[in-house]
């Protein structure tokens, strides 16, 4: 069984890559006070900004909540497989997509093109 599982440092890294599709300059104050209590330094939250991290993992959930976020169905299947393959588990993908669904409803308002697109 897997330990990876959508804790604090990647629901709000989620939500920091969501938050950049609106060409956020920079993140909000609220947000950054959020990561500096969890932990993250200046570079963990600029990588979550754009999809990455420094952590495999990590990385491969933020690229399934582009994919879902993005709601392109070839890309989604592509990157659903990879974070099973690296030990996510298929509940925690599956919570990873509704995150990610749930975030970019509420962001319907931004630019039909995101500033951080899915790899795929």
């Amino acid at each position: 069984m897997s330990s990876f599982t959508l804790e604090g440092r990647v629901r709000l890294s989620t939500a920091l890559v969501q938050g950049n599709g609106k060409r956020e300059p920079t993140v909000p104050p609220e947000r950054e006070a959020e990561a500096r209590r969890l932990g993250m330094c200046g570079a963990e939250i600029d990588a979550a900004r754009r999809g990455q991290s420094f952590d495999a993992r990590t990385s491969r959930a933020l690229a399934l909540a582009l994919a879902a976020a993005a709601r392109d169905g070839g890309c989604l299947t592509e990157e659903r497989e990879r974070p099973i393959r690296s030990g996510i588990s298929a509940e925690v993908c599956g919570e990873i997509e509704s995150l990610a669904e749930d975030l970019a409803g509420s962001t319907a308002t931004r630019d039909s093109e995101s500033a951080v697109a899915p790899a795929c």
